[in-house]
Parts: C-alpha cells; structure tokens; sequence
C-alpha cells in the first residue's frame, strides 16, 4: 500500500448534491492496480450514518461503515473510516465508495472508471511502420499509417484507420468497456467462416481529450490475433 497526498481539487455527487468537495485529497493504492481517493472528514458534506463494523484491511487495519444521506437519497456502506488504522495518514480520513457516486471531478473535468494516477502516461505516437493483423490466417487488417498507443503497465496497441480494416469481416456487438484516460469503447467480433471470434477489435469513437488521436481508429487484442509489424510476427502478451 502507497499513500500521496494529491493537489487537484476532487469531488463527488450524489442525487445532484455534492457529497464531498476537497483540495486534499489523499491517494491510495491499496494493493491494487488501481488508487483510491480519500477524503478528509472535514470536506465530506454528506450526512454519515454510522453502520457498525466493516471489512477489515491487512495494511488499513479495521474499518466503520457508513450510509451516505444527502437530502432524500441514500447510499448504504458507500463510505469507510479507519480511525485506529496503523497507517496514521489515513486515520481522519473517508473512503468513499466510487461507484456509489453519481459522479466525479477533478477540478471541472469528469472522471470516469476510477481515479487517474498521476503516474499512468498514454503516448499515441504516429508511425510508417508496416502492421498487419491476421485471425486464423486471414488478413483483417492492413496499414502503413497506424497509430502506437504506448500505456504504463500496458503492451502496444496498434491503432488503424477503418478504410485499412476488413470491415466487412468485423460484426458489431453491444460489448462496452470505459477507461478515465482514453473514454468509452465500442466492440467488433471478428468472423472468418463460421467462426466467430467476440471482441476481438475495439475503437474509441469520442475519446476524451488527451486521446483523441485515435478517434475512430480500430485496434486488435494483440493476446488473440496474430499481428506482424514490418514482416515480423509480434509475440503474443
């Protein structure tokens, strides 16, 4: 477990209301990928009903649950207290649970997913090189033009334009997934024959600012398609 304190102002609603608005927040890592904010109890506006006892932490120690009311609406154990955490940052603070919130900022820009790390980069480099991806040997897609995501923790994705992509080989499917730095994913399955492969290819068609360089593009699950970039087969992550 990792503890920073964070300089943006962050905030959270609910029912339209604001629940906590602070420009401390502390950021965790808590033994996962991903961070969590917590909010000292002095910018947590919402009313906290104390609900007993709640899940015990190997590194934050025992917790208190609570209800978060504002006005009408409700979210039960939606926020936890460590207040006899053997991490002694954490002891005045409130972890609010992110998807029982309306939503969150930084600043006055959304946040979706969950938190952004401030040590999280996404690079979308242009590139001549020359990729090519194939499914059960058959070329899907082809282009001298791509675009190169390099993200932390992540391995390369190669991002194409339609017009060098076998759409007619690609079925649309109601897959969604989101990421709070490139936005909201759509999903193609891939069929050669009768097989089907789903989810093979994705596009961000209204990425979020700081990727909008591959708006509309579509790039292949490098673990399940066979991609060769200027001849050479890339081993499978």
């Amino acid at each position: 477990m990792r503890v920073e304190q964070g300089n943006r102002r962050v905030r959270a609603f609910l029912g339209g209301q604001v629940v906590a608005d602070t420009l401390r927040p502390v950021l965790v890592w808590e033994g996962t990928h991903y961070l969590a904010y917590y909010i000292p109890i002095e910018d947590v506006r919402a009313e906290l009903v104390e609900n007993g006892p709640g899940r015990r932490s190997p590194s934050r120690g025992e917790s208190t649950s609570y209800t978060v009311k504002v006005g009408d609406v409700e979210a039960k154990d939606a926020a936890l207290r460590y207040p006899d955490s053997p991490v002694g940052e954490l002891r005045g603070l409130v972890r609010l649970d992110w998807d029982a919130m309306d939503a969150w900022f930084e600043e006055d820009e959304e946040v979706f997913v969950h938190p952004r790390s401030p040590y999280h980069r996404v690079d979308i480099l242009p590139s001549s090189r020359q990729v090519r991806v194939e499914v059960d040997g058959v070329t899907v897609a082809e282009s001298g033009s791509p675009r190169l995501l390099f993200e932390t923790g992540l391995p390369v994705r190669y991002y194409l334009p339609k017009t060098h992509v076998r759409m007619d080989l690609l079925e649309h499917t109601d897959s969604a997934t989101g990421c709070p730095y490139k936005g909201a994913a759509e999903y193609w399955s891939v069929r050669i024959g009768d097989e089907v492969h789903k989810d093979f290819a994705w596009s961000y068609p209204t990425p979020l600012p700081e990727s909008r360089d591959i708006a509309g593009l579509v790039s292949f699950y490098n673990e399940r398609v066979d991609i060769y970039v200027d001849g050479v087969l890339q081993e499978r992550p």
